[in-house]
C-alpha cells in the first residue's frame, strides 16, 4: 500500500497493492498500523456507512463540528466517483483549498480525510457506492453543510448539466457564512509522518 500526504496538509491517499489473478483481485484497503506508522495519525473505525448515488450526484460538502470531530476514510466500493476534500479549518495554510481525486473500483483508491475538512463527491457513473469508515459514530445537530457551488471556494466539479443534489445541500450556506457562525474547527498542526 503507497500512502501520499496531498496539498492540504493531513489528508492522505491510500493506493493500494492489488493482487490479480483469473479469479480476480484482492488487496489491503486499511491496515491502521502502517497507516499510524506512516501518516502519525491514529485512526480508530467507530462507524462504517454507504450511500449509493446515480451518475451526475453531488454530494457535499460536509464536515462535523468539533466536539465531536470526525475523520473519514472514504473508498468508492461501485462506479466511480469525483472526490473532493476541502479545508475548512480556520487559520490553516490552505483555508477553502479543495483538492480532487478520482476514486473508482480499478483503482481502490482511498482518501483520508481529517478532522475539520469538507469532504464531497461527484458520481461519474449510476449506481456508484462509497464506503465512509468513521472515527466517532453519528451525534444529531454535529453536521456541517457549506454550500459545494460556492463561488468563493470555486470547486471544480466538472459536471455538464445541473446536478442532482439533496433540498440540504442546495440550501447549505457558503464557506464565509459558516466561518462567521464560529462552526469551523480551528487548525492544529497535523503530526509528522511516522511520529503519532
Amino acid at each position: 500500500m503507497r500512502i501520499a500526504e496531498l496539498e492540504i496538509p493531513g489528508v492522505f491517499v491510500v493506493t493500494p497493492d492489488l493482487i490479480r489473478d483469473e479469479r480476480g483481485s484482492f488487496h489491503e484497503a486499511l491496515r491502521t498500523e502502517e497507516f499510524t506508522r506512516e501518516t502519525g495519525r491514529s485512526f480508530t473505525p467507530a462507524q462504517i456507512n454507504y450511500s449509493v448515488s446515480r451518475r451526475n450526484t453531488l454530494r457535499g460538502v460536509h464536515s462535523v463540528t468539533s466536539p465531536p470531530g470526525q475523520a473519514k476514510f472514504v473508498t468508492c466500493v461501485r462506479g466511480a466517483l469525483r472526490d473532493f476534500v476541502v479545508d475548512l479549518r480556520v487559520g490553516s495554510p490552505t483555508f477553502g483549498l479543495s483538492v480532487s481525486n478520482l476514486l473508482d473500483t480499478e483503482t481502490s483508491r482511498s482518501v483520508y480525510v481529517p478532522e475539520g475538512v469538507g469532504h464531497g463527491f461527484l458520481s461519474l457513473t449510476d449506481d456508484s457506492c462509497i464506503s465512509y469508515v468513521l472515527s466517532t459514530a453519528h451525534v444529531p445537530g454535529t453536521q456541517i453543510d457549506i454550500d459545494p457551488l460556492d463561488p468563493d471556494l470555486a470547486i471544480p466539479w466538472g459536471f455538464a448539466e445541473p446536478p442532482l443534489m439533496s433540498e440540504k445541500d442546495a440550501g447549505a450556506p457558503s464557506l464565509a457564512a459558516t466561518e462567521a457562525a464560529g462552526l469551523l474547527t480551528p487548525f492544529r498542526e497535523p503530526a509528522k509522518a511516522g511520529r503519532p
